[in-house]
């Protein structure tokens, strides 16, 4: 069987322009990952006067929360799908337009029912969203410079909540929650504009280089793939790390304003720590995952290991920050809690790249994104119930997540046995000659 290679030869060296116009589409996707999250986060800022309009329990809050990923892990895998067959260009700038459709109804007043079916519609048109930027923005980078480029689009989800917790607080505080969508509609007009324009289709990777050695991946089927540990174990790290992000997104705000008892326009001031923390460690992950792989360490420990011990981290600090009683210290272990995971997201999808070959990689990637989903079912209901089940609020939040940190924690050391890209890739390879 041909064997297909994901990394050019030395030869070949990128020029200069290409890189120009790699940096500017990741600079676009940056945005696109701002929007985003920004969406995502809107009901959690307006979340206590939401409940207080619609006359919503926690319960019910917990499930238009959840109901967001409903159809996340559905919209993952048919847009995942859709990858090798349909430009990013269009893919991308598609989800946005829907995005924007599914914010329209909100502008008005509405029920229970309307806010619950537009988030669901908005959470399938968002599961392949972190999937697919990443995908592009792998296409634009061989595969030693990938982790950076990857850690600078996964900031973007925290830089849209760092630039959107002020903004959107202060439209929710002056005029109502429903002015929020009126902001992030016009930003997503405004982005699909810039992406139809300047958006283009990726260069072929055999115009890039790969300065250290790179991993030679294989056109392999689907089944052969997800049968190796390093898939296997992004996926549970994923699932890990995303448990984490949606408690972030659906219950951040409204814990520290309801369970910690913050004024509004304080808890958007302090949710905006986790956040830039978040920014921050992504790039900084990746560059260290970067430097890592050029001093010749090995890519279980620049991928595996940096990935898994930042979302045990992120588990431990969400634990600990339960047993303290407000102050300083505690709002330092939730930042660290809601952002030491997101860090993660770069590397962990960058290991991913290393072991699937390209063509295959927008589905592997969604579909492991569509994994992650499930947590973002789960979290938000899990912490909606200890809440609305205990005799305190205080009580049922520290339950949900001390049970939460456990799971990362557990699972991140799961994943950290089970990552290993350069035994992957060879196992791939032989399983592949063996079934030729």
């Amino acid at each position: 069987m041909t064997q297909t290679l994901s990394t050019p030869t030395p030869a070949r060296l990128p020029r200069p322009k290409i890189m120009r116009r790699a940096w500017l589409v990741t600079g676009l996707l940056v945005v696109f990952m701002l929007v985003n999250n920004a969406d995502k986060t809107v009901i959690a800022f307006g979340g206590v006067q939401i409940q207080k309009d619609l006359g919503l329990s926690p319960q019910e809050f917990g499930v238009i929360q959840s109901g967001f990923f409903w159809l996340f892990a559905a919209g993952a895998l048919i847009f995942g799908a859709l990858s090798s067959r349909v430009s990013s260009r269009w893919l991308l700038g598609g989800l946005m337009l829907t995005w924007v459709a599914t914010m329209v109804p909100l502008l008005g007043t509405v029920g229970f029912g309307a806010l619950l079916t537009c988030r669901v519609i908005l959470g399938f048109a968002e599961g392949p969203a972190f999937a697919l930027a990443n995908h592009a923005v792998h296409s634009w980078f061989p595969a030693e410079k990938r982790a950076l480029a990857g850690g600078v689009v996964s900031a973007g989800a925290s830089i849209g909540t760092l630039i959107a917790a002020p903004v959107i607080t202060w439209i929710i505080v002056t005029w109502t929650w429903h002015a929020a969508f009126y902001a992030l509609i016009a930003l997503g007009l405004a982005w699909t504009v810039a992406w139809f324009v300047l958006g283009k289709g990726a260069p072929d990777e055999t115009a890039q280089a790969a300065p250290v050695e790179a991993l030679q991946t294989i056109d392999a089927p689907y089944r052969t793939i997800l049968k190796t540990g390093t898939v296997i174990g992004i996926g549970l790290l994923l699932f890990c790390s995303y448990w984490s992000t949606a408690l972030k997104v659906a219950w951040l705000p409204v814990y520290l304003t309801d369970g910690l008892h913050y004024s509004t326009i304080t808890t958007g001031r302090l949710v905006m720590l986790p956040y830039g923390l978040a920014a921050v460690g992504a790039i900084a992950a990746g560059w260290a995952s970067n430097r890592m792989l050029a001093r010749g360490i090995s890519r279980r420990i620049a991928r595996g290991y940096l990935s898994t011990a930042l979302v045990a981290a992120a588990g431990v600090c969400m634990a600990a920050f339960t047993a303290l009683h407000g102050g300083a210290l505690q709002i330092i272990l939730i930042s660290l809690a809601f952002s030491l995971n997101t860090a993660a997201y770069g590397v962990a999808l960058s290991a991913v790249a290393d072991v699937v070959q390209s063509r295959k990689r927008g589905m592997i990637l969604s579909g492991l994104g569509a994994v992650a989903s499930v947590a973002g079912m789960v979290a938000p209901l899990l912490l909606g119930f200890c809440v609305g089940d205990a005799a305190h609020g205080a009580t049922g939040y520290g339950t949900g997540f001390v049970i939460s940190g456990v799971l990362m924690v557990v699972g991140s050391a799961i994943a950290l046995l089970l990552i290993n890209p350069e035994r992957d890739i060879t196992l791939i390879r032989r399983r592949v000659e063996e079934t030729a």
